[in-house]
């Protein structure tokens, strides 16, 4: 630009107008303007004059002189104007300078005994001064030690913290050391000490607050077994209590007391049970809590301690994982806790105060443990226990433990369930103790039976007294007329195992009934339960030892008798028995669902199986009469008189007999049947027996003497009740047998067989051909001179007639 201005301002050649003359005045006056100012670069402005037109530079040479011939003239007016002022004041300068000496000196003298005077001054100054620096110096320190005073007391507090075991506390005073005290002071080395201990304190503390806890784990878990006691007595009396409430609600409306169960609150409806146990420790009045058994502080301390330091969740999964570990070690049992109570109570005990303690902590913590984390144990807890009961409840056969069992399953299941945890598994678990209770009362009586069995005489029961008759009829429901009108002394028709019987079932009902207490059934399942226990002990515990004591071998037939008229009277005494739980259950009979008593069955099935034992004995005696016969096969004649031995049968049968008179219905008529029928059998038999080879005509003639006397007996009537001749019919095969031998009537047999009005219709070819082949090896073996006997040949081909005949007969059957 300035070169562009430079070219504009040259001057045209002298040829040019006066304008233009102006006009290079104002370019130059421009560029001097420019060089005169400081304040703009020289180089530009000065390139421009030299590298432009021609002569340019030479031009603006003589500008330039004229300029500063200018400017001198300027200065040489402006010094003119201005030279007499100089000389004045040059001249007034010159007179003050001797003033300026004088004053000089003055001053200089001035400040000499100012700077003595101010020498003392300075010092005192200086002192002052170092007092205002130390001044500052202690107000600092002062200030400064206000702000560590209170680290260093807070400091000393959490020393005594900690040594006073109190780590919630000390955790707190770390948390304002760290956020509020130490930041005011962080620039000290002490502080930056304090900051680095706190973290290494925070350690300790969790250190030993874990410590303290496995302290109190192992502690509950040692006192878990008193905790559950406490709470099962408590649960116990408090059933007591609303026993009691329910007897006496029938009086009245009454207050409500309140009634604390392990730290909880219930009221009920009724008076304040009177302590009936006496003076049962009267520190049962003040009711323990488990903060009374156990020392929680150390979870309370722990739990906070975690929470504070951020770390509750790994508290928590500690804390839950070992306490799941403790109800491993506390649902084991011993393995002889079947053997006594006092087993299982400590069993539930411990149970009992494990989730006592968990029931605490859940309400006490508020997140330590959980609902669910508790109803999960108490799911876990619940399987096991339930599996261990059935084990080790197998193993028990004493029904008075099963029945301890019971109510400490009760009151266990009740103590839970006052805690929340639902125990209805337990209740079901007590039906099938209750079936292994009922096995073991079983079992019981099933002794008791024996014994009753085995000490009874079977004879019917003497009365001498009517005192006596009472204390029998009291016993047992027995009401005959007869024997009422009946002068004392006098006998009643049962033995004395009846009225024992009777009243042992009643027995039984009754220790089955102390089971159904506190299940929280109604009367009709009670009553459906009695029931069917009972039928249980009627149809297979006295079924089975009234079957086992008709089979022993020392029961004779008069205690057959005996046990058939007991059977009668116990059958019906059953609807007695029917009417004695009616009356304990107060469930009407007509219910729909009621069950029926099995008793009369059962008795009678009792009396059928004496009375075969009663056949079987009876056969059984007269085979033995039997085995007592002696007959000589070969005798030519009779003796003329029946054997002994069948005699001495036949006063057996007569005298048995009348003892059978007392046996109900057609029992003795069927037994006396039975025994002419196996006596006819075995007379046969002793005919037919095949190691019998011979047999003669005499013996023959004996045998028949021997089945008219059996005729004889049958036809006296042994025992009443039989129509016409239907006893003698017992002995019609051997009557028709011996009469077709006495008296020969071969032809007669021969042409009549296979007729139905056949005289010897009973007499089987076989039987006969037997009984004849007998006899003729007699007849060969007697007679060695008969072949030369007119008669005795006739007889003897006669029989060899016969024979072929009879073979022939039995040949055909056979086809």
């Amino acid at each position: 630009m300035a070169t562009d201005r430079v070219h504009a301002a040259l001057p045209d050649p002298p040829s040019q107008n006066e304008e233009d003359n102006r006009e290079e005045e104002k370019v130059f006056g421009n560029i001097f303007a420019e060089l005169e100012s400081v304040d703009l670069p020289l180089g530009t402005t000065l390139r421009s004059i030299y590298d432009d037109q021609p002569h340019a530079h030479k031009r603006f040479m003589e500008k330039l002189d004229a300029r500063i011939r200018n400017h001198d003239r300027e200065i040489e007016k402006m010094c003119n104007f201005h030279h007499q002022g100089f000389v004045d004041a040059i001249t007034e300068l010159l007179k003050v300078r001797t003033d300026a000496e004088k004053l000089m000196g003055q001053v200089t003298d001035t400040n000499r005994r100012l700077q003595e005077a101010g020498r003392e001054v300075t010092a005192q100054t200086q002192e002052v001064i170092c007092c205002r620096i130390q001044q500052r110096n202690m107000a600092t320190t002062v200030e400064k030690l206000q702000l560590c005073i209170p680290v260093l007391e807070m400091y000393s507090k959490l020393k005594e913290q900690l040594e006073t075991k109190r780590y919630y506390a000390a955790l707190k005073t770390m948390e304002q050391l760290e956020k509020v005290f130490i930041p005011r002071v962080s620039q000290y080395r002490f502080c930056q000490i304090m900051a680095e201990n706190l973290p290494r304190l925070r350690e300790e503390i969790k250190e030993i607050s874990m410590s303290d806890l496995k302290d109190f784990l192992e502690s509950i878990r040692k006192h878990s077994d008193k905790v559950g006691e406490t709470a099962m007595r408590q649960a116990q009396h408090h059933r007591t209590f609303n026993r009691a409430v329910t007897k006496q609600a029938s009086i009245g409306h009454y207050t409500k007391p309140v009634y604390s169960f392990n730290g909880r609150t219930h009221t009920h409806n009724g008076l304040m049970m009177d302590d009936d146990t006496g003076d049962e420790d009267e520190a049962d009045e003040e009711v323990l809590t488990a903060q009374d058994l156990v020392d929680f502080s150390p979870v309370y301390r722990c739990l906070h301690i975690y929470t504070v330091l951020g770390d509750r969740e790994t508290f928590e999964n500690y804390y839950r994982k070992q306490r799941k570990k403790q109800a491993r070690l506390v649902l084991q049992p011993q393995a002889n806790m079947h053997e006594t109570v006092e087993g299982y109570r400590r069993y539930f005990n411990q149970i009992v105060g494990f989730f006592v303690v968990e029931d605490h902590i859940l309400h006490a913590t508020h997140g330590l443990v959980t609902r669910a984390f508790t109803d999960e144990l108490w799911n876990m807890a619940l399987s096991k226990i339930i599996a261990v009961l059935r084990t080790h409840s197998s193993y028990c056969d004493d029904p008075d433990l099963v029945l301890e069992l019971k109510n400490l399953i009760v009151i266990f299941a009740d103590t839970l369930q006052d805690y929340g945890f639902p125990v209805n598994r337990l209740f079901d678990l007590l039906f099938e103790v209750r079936d292994q209770y009922n096995e073991t009362l079983l079992k019981k009586w099933a002794l008791v039976f024996r014994e009753i069995f085995e000490l009874d005489n079977y004879s019917p029961i003497p009365v001498e007294t009517e005192d006596e008759y009472k204390l029998v009829i009291s016993r047992f429901p027995f009401h005959d007329a007869e024997i009422e009108k009946q002068d004392f002394p006098k006998k009643l028709p049962m033995s004395q195992s009846v009225p024992q019987i009777y009243t042992q079932v009643k027995e039984f009902i009754y220790a089955s009934l102390k089971f159904s207490e506190s299940l929280h059934r109604s009367s009709t399942e009670i009553d459906d339960m009695l029931r069917k226990s009972t039928n249980l002990l009627l149809t297979r515990t006295l079924s089975s030892c009234l079957q086992n004591l008709i089979k022993k071998p020392h029961i004779g037939l008069t205690e057959l008798v005996q046990i058939i008229i007991n059977t009668t009277h116990l059958e019906q005494a059953c609807r007695y028995l029917e009417e004695f739980i009616t009356n304990i259950t107060n469930v009407s009979p007509e219910t729909v669902h009621t069950t029926r008593l099995y008793g009369l069955s059962t008795f009678k099935d009792a009396r059928h199986a004496a009375e075969g034992e009663i056949y079987t004995k009876l056969n059984q005696k007269i085979d033995e009469f039997i085995q007592l016969a002696d007959y000589e096969w070969g005798m030519t004649e009779s003796d003329g008189r029946a054997s002994g031995y069948l005699m001495d049968l036949i006063n057996f049968l007569r005298s048995t007999f009348q003892v059978f008179t007392h046996l109900p219905g057609k029992v003795a008529q069927t037994a006396c049947m039975s025994a002419c029928k196996h006596l006819s059998t075995s007379l046969m038999q002793m005919l037919l027996d095949t190691e019998l080879k011979q047999i003669s005509m005499g013996a023959i003639q004996q045998f028949n003497l021997d089945v008219i006397q059996c005729e004889l007996f049958a036809s006296s009537e042994p025992v009443p009740g039989f129509q016409g001749d239907t006893l003698q019919l017992a002995f019609i095969d051997l009557r028709q047998l011996l009469d077709l031998f006495m008296v020969w009537d071969w032809s007669t047999y021969l042409a009549d067989y296979g007729q139905p009005t056949s005289k010897y219709l009973r007499v089987n070819p076989a039987t006969a051909l037997a009984l004849l082949e007998k006899m003729k090896d007699t007849s060969k073996k007697n007679n060695i001179f008969s072949q030369f006997r007119k008669n005795d040949r006739d007889k003897q081909k006669l029989i060899e007639t016969v024979v072929k005949q009879l073979r022939s007969l039995v040949n055909g059957m056979s086809s």
